[in-house]
């Protein structure tokens, strides 16, 4: 069974849902959260549910290569298969992301390449997507490589935007779609129906 790594930030909807659907299929095992700050809501929904955390803040090490050098060696003693992101808001290094070729992978709140990359997160994207007055939003589950949300694009879930949406509304809709989407991408992975040809990704149903 696939062993993975969930990394977040905040209050960690987007983990229990992974947290959630592994209790009922058992498709990988939740090794550890790593968390960038401590105090997060995403570290209580660890605790409640017997998983370890660590916390790895940036104040802690003046050096950011250091900090994931350290991260990278323990979840190579940990025997980490996948790192999951899910509403992790720090920058990864590149040399990171090699160490983890194609095992890194992040929910983004909208459908890239809209409304992706620096300075697109949270409550900023879905208040970029009224603005713009696009009819249509919603969340991609992609592979990280060194460019910001630009890994190949896995799978992806749309909303329609109504006319009297607000930037929070519009995130309440879309966290719905991510707490589908995000738990069925890991499965697949785990399972190992996810292939990836350079840019294109194929999910093979008939392996499930």
């Amino acid at each position: 069974m696939k062993r993975i790594a969930v990394f977040a930030s905040g209050g960690g909807t987007d983990f229990q849902s992974v947290i959630d659907a592994n209790a009922k299929e058992h498709f990988c095992e939740i090794v550890c959260l790593i968390a960038s700050k401590a105090g997060i809501g995403a570290i209580e929904r660890a605790q409640r549910c017997g998983i370890p955390h660590a916390v790895y803040a940036k104040k802690d090490y003046p050096d950011i290569e250091e900090l994931y050098r350290e991260l990278a060696y323990r979840l190579n003693m940990q025997g980490v298969d996948y790192i999951v992101l899910a509403g992790w808001l720090k920058i990864i290094p590149q040399s990171f992301i090699e160490a983890f070729k194609d095992r890194i992978i992040n929910i983004h709140p909208s459908l890239i390449p809209a409304f992706c990359g620096s300075g697109y997160y949270g409550l900023k994207v879905h208040r970029a997507v009224i603005d713009y007055g696009a009819k249509v939003s919603g969340c991609t589950v992609h592979f990280v490589n060194e460019v910001p949300d630009g890994g190949a694009i896995i799978a992806q879930s749309a909303v329609k935007v109504e006319e009297d949406d607000t930037p929070e509304s519009l995130q309440a809709k879309i966290l719905e779609v991510e707490h589908r989407l995000l738990p069925e991408c890991v499965k697949q992975l785990c399972l190992g129906n996810i292939v990836k040809e350079g840019r294109k990704v194929i999910i093979k149903q008939n392996n499930q």
